[in-house]
C-alpha cells in the first residue's frame, strides 16, 4: 500500500517537473540543430561509372577529367569499378552498383552484345544509363557520348593518303573482333582509301587493343613488313608494339605509323609523337568531362541530347607541342581548383565546430535560468499533488479488489461451463451408443435393398465420426485439468505401428494408395502410452488417407537419431502453404483453403499427447508436393517418473475398437450403381459441386433418377464441367478446397456460355449477412444447411418451370424495357447476335453451325444447349424457321420470281424450297403468292 502510494507519486512529481523541461528542451534541441542547419546543403548524387575498355593510361585519363568536370560539383560522389577488359567482370560489377542507391550510371561497355542486357534492366528499372566510347545493341539508354568511329577511320584514311601521296601499301592493327569501334573505324578507313586506287591494304591483323598482343601478331607477318609503307593501328599501344617490333627488326626509319588516342601524360600518344616513336595519332576523346556534364544535365532535369558526337583531329609534330602544353596548363589549372577546394572545406569545418560550441553555451545558460525556475515551482506544487495523490491511490486500491473479485466470479463461472460442456460429452456416448449398437444389427441384415442399406451405412459412418469428435473433446478438456496421467510402458515401436498401419491397410488398397512401413535395419523399443500414442499415430494415418490422392503413397518412416526417436509420416497429398502450416496445430484451426474433411481438433489434441510424453510433433509441408508429419520422443526412460510407468501391454481388441472410430469415416462407396449405363437420358441436368464425398453421393442418388447428374468435388472442376456439359441447373456448396460457391455463382453468371443457368447454393453459413452476401452473389437461390430434400427439390423444379417462362420471353417479339440483372442481359445479347447472325446469312445455303460457333466464340456443344435452353429449338431448326418466314415474306411483299426467293434464303434448288415450304405452310410457294395477290 505505501509503496504504490510512493510510486504515484514520484510518477506525478516527474509529470510536473519534467514535462515543462521536456517541452523547452525540445525548444532548445531546434534552435541548435536550425543554428549548425542554416549552412545551405547541396543535393548530394551518387554517380556509377563502370570501365572495361582501353590501356591502363585510357582508363585513368578518362577518370581524370571525370574528377575535373566533378570538382565543380561539390557533394556528389563518384563509384568507380574497372573490369579490366573481361565483358563478364563488366557484367558482375554493374549488378553490384544497381544493388546500391545509385541515381545515375555511366558505362563504357568492353563488348556491344555481352553487355546489352545488363544496360537495359538499369534503364528500365528507371536509373538514367550514359553509354560512353561504344555502344550497346539496343537503344535503352539515355545518352551516349563518344566519338564517331567511322569519321576516326576516315580522318586516319585522309591524313594517310595525303601522307603517302596516293601510292603506298599498308598493314591495319585492328582492335578487338566484334567491338563497335574496330568494325566502324575499319569501315571508315577502308571507305576514305576507295577514293585512293594506288593505295592497298593487303594485311589486317587483329591487336585486340593491347601492346603484346600486337607484338605477337605482327611477328607472324614479319616477312611482309619489307613491303610496307605505313602501318595504321586502331590505337596508340598497338602503334607503339609496331614500332618496337620495326625497331627489332632494324626498319623502323622506313616504314611509318599512325595510331589513334593521342592521350596525354607519360607512355601516352602525344609523348610517342613528341619523341617520333609514331609519325601520328587521331584524337580519340576518352568523352570523361562531356559524360559528367551529360549527367548533370539528365539528374537536374535540363535539355540534353541523347548522341554526344565528340569531335577529333589528327596530331603530328605539326601541333602535337601545342596540345602538350594544353593539357599541362588544365592539369596545373585542377591542383589549384583542389587545393582550394581543400582550404575551403577546413574553413567550413572550423566555421561549424565554432557555431556548435556557441550553441551548445547558449543552451547551458537558458537550461541553468530553466532549472532554478523549475526547483521552485516543484517545490511550490509537491503539497498539492500529494493530497491529490493519496486520493487516487485509495481509488485505486478499491479498483483493483473489485478487479480480483471479479475476476474470481468469471473464473468460477468459465470452469461451470467447461465442466458442463465436458458432462454433456460423456452424455453424448450413451445415445451414440444405442443408435450405434441397433445400426450394426441392421446392416447385417439381408432384408433389406440396397439403397436402403447405403443410407444406413452412410448414418453408420457419421455416427462414428460424431463418436470421434467427442472423444477428443473430452481428452482434450482432460489434458486442459491435467487429469490425464501417463501410463507408459516398453514397447517394439515397428510392431505397435504395424499393427496400426494394418487397420488402414483396408481403406488405402480401396483407392490403390501405397501405405506402408519404410524397412528399418533394427527395431527400435520405445518407452510411451499405448493408448495414447494410438490416437496421435491413428490421426496422422487418418489425415493422411483423407487427403491423399488416388494412387498415391503414405510411407512411414522410423529412425533413431541418439538421443531421439522419430516417426515421419510422409504423403503425397495437395500440401499446405507456410501460412497454413504454422497454424495446423492451433484449436479447431482449419486450412483457408475452405477445406471441411476435420474438426481442426484432432492435430491439436495429438499435439499435447506427445507434450506429455516429453515430446513434440512437427510438420513440414510444401504446396502441391506433400506433407510430413514428424513424431520425436525421447529413446529411453529416465525422463518418465516411477508413478508414470507400468507394465501395460498392447490390448489388440482395444487396438482394433480404437481403430473403427478413425477408419470407419474413411470408408467410401465406390460400386457405381451398374444400371445408371442403362438409364435414359433425361430432359433436364444437374451438376452438383460439393466437396463432402457423402452428401455428393447422397443428392447424385436422390436427382439420378429424374434428371441427368453431373458431380464436382472442387471449384475448378465444377467451372469445367459447367462449361463443358452445359447444365439446366447447378447445386454448388459454398465452402469449397479451391473456389467458394460464391466465386463459382459470379464467374458462370458472367460468361455468356453459362448466364443462363440457375445456380442454387448449399451452405451451413446461415446468418443473414451471409444469406445477403450470398444473394449477392447473383445465385439464384440460397439454401442453408442441414436442409430439406423436398424444399430443395421443389427449388429446383420451380427454377427450371422460370427458365422455361423466360424461354418464350426471349422467343417471343415483346421485351422489356426495363433494366435487366446481368445474366439476363448476357442472354438477352447472346440471343440477339445469334439471331443477327442467322438474319446476316439466310442467303448462304453453306451457312453451318461450325460458322455460328466461331464467330461466337463458343463450342457447338455450348451453342447447342444454349439456344435449347433459350429458345426451345436446335439450331438448324431455327435457321429453316427464320429461312422459310423470310421467304413468306418475300412472297407477299416483293415481285422476285420462285427461283430468285430460293437462292435469296439459301436454299439449294427450288425443288427442295417447293418441297419445305409445303410442309411448313400446307401450300405450295406459287399457289402461296397467288392466293395472297
Amino acid at each position: 500500500m505505501n509503496e504504490e502510494i510512493s510510486f504515484h507519486r514520484r510518477t506525478a512529481m516527474n509529470s510536473i517537473f519534467f514535462r515543462p523541461i521536456n517541452i523547452l528542451a525540445l525548444m532548445l534541441i531546434c534552435m541548435f540543430f536550425s543554428g549548425c542547419s542554416k549552412k545551405k546543403k547541396e543535393v548530394e548524387y551518387v554517380i556509377a561509372f563502370s570501365q572495361c575498355v582501353g590501356s591502363d593510361l585510357w582508363r585513368r585519363t578518362m577518370l581524370e577529367e571525370m574528377k575535373m568536370e566533378l570538382s565543380l560539383h561539390p557533394g556528389t560522389r563518384l563509384v568507380y569499378r574497372d573490369a579490366n577488359n573481361s565483358s563478364n567482370k563488366q557484367i558482375a560489377q554493374v549488378k553490384e552498383l544497381l544493388a546500391q542507391d545509385i541515381d545515375l550510371l555511366i558505362i563504357s561497355p568492353n563488348e556491344a552484345s555481352p553487355l546489352t542486357p545488363i544496360v537495359e534492366q538499369a534503364y528500365n528499372r528507371g536509373i538514367p544509363v550514359i553509354v560512353t566510347d561504344r555502344k550497346t545493341s539496343s537503344s535503352l539508354y539515355t545518352a551516349y557520348v563518344g566519338a564517331d568511329n567511322n569519321q576516326i577511320g576516315r580522318m586516319a584514311g585522309e591524313y594517310v593518303a595525303n601522307l603517302l601521296k596516293g601510292q603506298g601499301s599498308i598493314i591495319e592493327i585492328l582492335g578487338l573482333p566484334g567491338s563497335s569501334p574496330t568494325i566502324e573505324r575499319q569501315k571508315g578507313f577502308a571507305q576514305e582509301l576507295e577514293k585512293f586506287p594506288g593505295i592497298h591494304v593487303p594485311t589486317q591483323i587483329y591487336g585486340d587493343w593491347l601492346k603484346p598482343r600486337a607484338t605477337e601478331a605482327l611477328l607472324k607477318f614479319r616477312d611482309r613488313l619489307s613491303g610496307t609503307d605505313l602501318i595504321f593501328a586502331h590505337n596508340d599501344q598497338m602503334a607503339s608494339a609496331a614500332k618496337q617490333v620495326l625497331k627489332t627488326l632494324g626498319i623502323s626509319n622506313k616504314i611509318k605509323i599512325i595510331g589513334v588516342d593521342a592521350l596525354p601524360g607519360q607512355g601516352g600518344g602525344l609523348e610517342m609523337i613528341d619523341s617520333k616513336i609514331i609519325n601520328a595519332s587521331i584524337l580519340y576523346p576518352t568523352g570523361g568531362k562531356e559524360a559528367i556534364a551529360t549527367a548533370f544535365q539528365i539528374l537536374t532535369k535540363a535539355p540534353f541530347n541523347k548522341e554526344n558526337i565528340l569531335q577529333s583531329v589528327v596530331i603530328d609534330s605539326s601541333n602535337v607541342k601545342l596540345m602538350k602544353i594544353q593539357w599541362d596548363k588544365v592539369s596545373s589549372q585542377q591542383k589549384d581548383i583542389e587545393r582550394q577546394q581543400t582550404v575551403l572545406q577546413e574553413q567550413k569545418a572550423l566555421f561549424n565546430n565554432q557555431q556548435v560550441i556557441l550553441n551548445i553555451t547558449v543552451v547551458t545558460l537558458v537550461l541553468s535560468v530553466v532549472f532554478g525556475g523549475l526547483a521552485f515551482f516543484s517545490l511550490l506544487e509537491n503539497r498539492k499533488i500529494n493530497k491529490n495523490l493519496e486520493a487516487n491511490n485509495i481509488e485505486i486500491l478499491q479498483q483493483r479488489n473489485l478487479l480480483v473479485e471479479m475476476s474470481e466470479k468469471a473464473e468460477a463461472a468459465t470452469e461451470a461451463k467447461l465442466n458442463f460442456f465436458t458432462n454433456i460429452s460423456h452424455e453424448f456416448r450413451t445415445p451414440l451408443t444405442l443408435i450405434l449398437s441397433p445400426l450394426e444389427d441392421l446392416l447385417k441384415s439381408h432384408k433389406m435393398n440396397s439403397g436402403d442399406q447405403k443410407n444406413l451405412k452412410l448414418i453408420h459412418k457419421n455416427v462414428f465420426r460424431l463418436l470421434r469428435l467427442i472423444n477428443q473433446l473430452i481428452e482434450y478438456r482432460k489434458i486442459d485439468h491435467q487429469m490425464m496421467k501417463l501410463q507408459v510402458s516398453a514397447n517394439s515401436l515397428l510392431q505397435f505401428t504395424n499393427d496400426i498401419v494394418d487397420s488402414f491397410q483396408h481403406n488405402a488398397r480401396k483407392r490403390n494408395i501405397d501405405l506402408r512401413i519404410l524397412p528399418q535395419s533394427e527395431d527400435v523399443v520405445a518407452w510411451f502410452d499405448v493408448n495414447m500414442f494410438d490416437k496421435v499415430i491413428f490421426n496422422l494415418l487418418s489425415n493422411a488417407l483423407k487427403f491423399s490422392p488416388v494412387n498415391g503413397f503414405i510411407h512411414i518412416r522410423i529412425r533413431q537419431e541418439a538421443p531421439y526417436i522419430y516417426i515421419d509420416c510422409i504423403d503425397n497429398g495437395p500440401g499446405m502453404d507456410p501460412d497454413e502450416a504454422a497454424h495446423v496445430f492451433e484449436h479447431f484451426y482449419q486450412a483457408a483453403s475452405g477445406s471441411s474433411k476435420g474438426s481442426g481438433l484432432g492435430l491439436s489434441l495429438s499435439k499435447e499427447l506427445m507434450k506429455l510424453h516429453h515430446g513434440d510433433l512437427m510438420v513440414n509441408s510444401i504446396k502441391w508436393q506433400g506433407t510430413t508429419f514428424t513424431i520425436k520422443i525421447l529413446s529411453g526412460e529416465a525422463h518418465f517418473t516411477d508413478v508414470e510407468k507400468s507394465d501395460t501391454k498392447i490390448d489388440k481388441a482395444e487396438l482394433y475398437e480404437h481403430a473403427r472410430i478413425y477408419t470407419t469415416d474413411l470408408d467410401e462407396d465406390l460400386n457405381q450403381d451398374s444400371a445408371d449405363a442403362l438409364r435414359p437420358i433425361k430432359e433436364h441436368s444437374i451438376l452438383i459441386v460439393e466437396d463432402n464425398i457423402d452428401l455428393l453421393h447422397y443428392l447424385e442418388n436422390k436427382f439420378k433418377d429424374d434428371y441427368e447428374v453431373f458431380v464436382a468435388n472442387t471449384g475448378d472442376v465444377g467451372i469445367h464441367a459447367a462449361y463443358e456439359q452445359v447444365p439446366d441447373l447447378i447445386i454448388s456448396d459454398v465452402v469449397l478446397p479451391d473456389f467458394s460457391g460464391k466465386v463459382i455463382s459470379k464467374k458462370l453468371k458472367s460468361d455468356i456460355r453459362t448466364s443462363h443457368i440457375p445456380i442454387v447454393l448449399l451452405t451451413a453459413q446461415g446468418s443473414l449477412e451471409q444469406q445477403i452476401d450470398g444473394m449477392d452473389s447473383m445465385a439464384d437461390a440460397y439454401i442453408v444447411k442441414p436442409f430439406n430434400y423436398d424444399h430443395l427439390l421443389a427449388t429446383v423444379k420451380n427454377l427450371l418451370n422460370n427458365r422455361l417462362l423466360l424461354k418464350s420471353h426471349y422467343t417471343s417479339d415483346i421485351s422489356s424495357s426495363s433494366k435487366q440483372p446481368i445474366s439476363k442481359t448476357l442472354d438477352k445479347k447472346f440471343v440477339n447476335d445469334f439471331s443477327g447472325l442467322v438474319e446476316q446469312n439466310l442467303s448462304n445455303e453453306n451457312f453451318s453451325v461450325d460458322e455460328i460457333s466461331k464467330a461466337l466464340g463458343v463450342s457447338r456443344v455450348q451453342l447447342y444447349r444454349k439456344v435449347k435452353a433459350l429458345l426451345e429449338c436446335s439450331v438448324t431448326d431455327y435457321i429453316l424457321s427464320r429461312r422459310l418466314k423470310k421467304a413468306r415474306y418475300l412472297l407477299i411483299n416483293e415481285r422476285h420470281s420462285i427461283a430468285e426467293i430460293t437462292y435469296m434464303v439459301g436454299f439449294s434448288s427450288p425443288n427442295y424450297f417447293s418441297t419445305v415450304f409445303k410442309s411448313k405452310y400446307g401450300v405450295k410457294p406459287s399457289d402461296f403468292k397467288k392466293n395472297k395477290s
